[in-house]
């Protein structure tokens, strides 16, 4: 009994002691910091709807020169790579049987309208019967279609560039035996290009002749190209499921070389449209939401509706308003009802983004 009141004792004066000695404390509550969030504030920016694909050139005219007859080749007025004009002598074929069947036809006609000539006061008079005359008119008439043959012979015999273009290789020399197909040089009008590409068929409704379309080739990487839709196939491809579309680019400077592959954009449709950068976006399950904060800085979770993306922005279709700023950065340091000290977003970080994805 008295071990269990020495006991009792010594805690009563261990606490008395406890209180004289430690110095009174006051209990403090732990404040939690402010965090520092970027904002941006939404926008109303210039987008354009487009589809990508993949295209070929192809020059607007192009033929392979080739001879219509058997002949050897007398002379070649041309050299590789020559910028012709419609009409320019490329090649000349041995010809002088074609030029003397034409003299001879000449020679007839002239004959035989001459003869013509004295019989008619004979007709008039009833001198000569009319049928003499008739018999002259129907001579006349077959060496003129005579002529006109050794003249079309003739014709044969020099090759003319038929557009103006630029000419390949010269895959011939003076004095080689040519006939028909046989491949003397090409010959391409590249002052304008033919950009050949497909569209999947989903987007046959947004497809019109006149629409733009931008392209880019690999030799020229920071050059855009843009041209105008002028044809669209009447088939859909079994295969790809996809339309094949034909555009139209201006090629003055002969940039652009037949064969080319290019990476081309058809613009559907430009418009003004509610844009955010796309780190803003916080998606839960199937739905979408953004971090918007209030006058009096308080973070305000909100639902939106997204439209497209494209580089880093996306669009809001629904769930936002011009100039209601959104938490871009720091989201995993707040939650809905925390106090939140704001940044404003560099202007490169979106603006600038869709800006030049439209104006590209």
């Amino acid at each position: 009994m008295k071990k269990i009141i020495f006991i009792l004792v010594a805690i009563v004066i261990g606490w008395f002691a406890y209180q004289f000695i430690q110095p009174e404390q006051i209990e403090t509550k732990r404040v939690k910091p402010i965090p520092n969030v970027v904002v941006a504030k939404v926008a109303m920016l210039p987008v354009r709807d487009e589809v990508e694909a993949i295209g070929n050139n192809k020059a607007f005219e192009s033929i392979t020169i080739t001879p219509k007859v058997t002949e050897q080749i007398a002379e070649i007025n041309f050299n590789d790579g020559d910028i012709v004009k419609k009409g320019d002598l490329l090649v000349q074929l041995r010809n002088r049987e074609q030029l003397a069947k034409v003299n001879a036809a000449e020679v007839k006609v002239r004959d035989h309208l001459r003869e013509l000539d004295r019989i008619r006061s004979l007709v008039t008079s009833k001198t000569v019967a009319e049928l003499e005359r008739d018999r002259l008119q129907t001579l006349i008439d077959t060496t003129r279609a005579e002529l006109e043959q050794a003249k079309a012979a003739l014709e044969d015999r020099a090759i003319h560039a038929p557009f103006s273009g630029r000419l390949g290789l010269k895959l011939v020399s003076v004095g080689s035996l040519v006939s028909p197909g046989t491949q003397i040089t090409t010959l391409d009008d590249v002052s304008k290009i033919k950009l050949d590409f497909s569209v999947p068929e989903r987007f046959i409704q947004e497809i019109a002749l006149g629409k733009n379309v931008e392209a880019k080739a690999i030799a020229f990487p920071d050059r855009i190209f843009k041209g105008v839709v002028t044809s669209i196939d009447t088939r859909v491809n079994p295969t790809t499921r996809a339309v094949l579309v034909r555009a139209i680019i201006a090629n003055a400077d002969a940039a652009l070389l037949p064969g080319m592959l290019m990476k081309v954009k058809l613009i559907k449709q430009n418009r003004e449209t509610l844009l955010l950068p796309e780190s803003a976006i916080i998606p839960i399950q199937s739905k979408h939401y953004v971090y918007v904060v209030n006058e009096e800085n308080i973070v305000e979770r909100q639902q939106v509706t997204l439209g497209i993306r494209n580089r880093g922005w996306v669009e809001i279709l629904d769930g936002l308003v011009i100039d209601q700023p959104v938490i871009i950065r720091g989201l995993l340091k707040v939650r809905p009802g925390d106090e939140v000290i704001t940044q404003p977003a560099e202007a490169f970080n979106f603006a600038n983004v869709a800006g030049a994805e439209s104006a590209a």
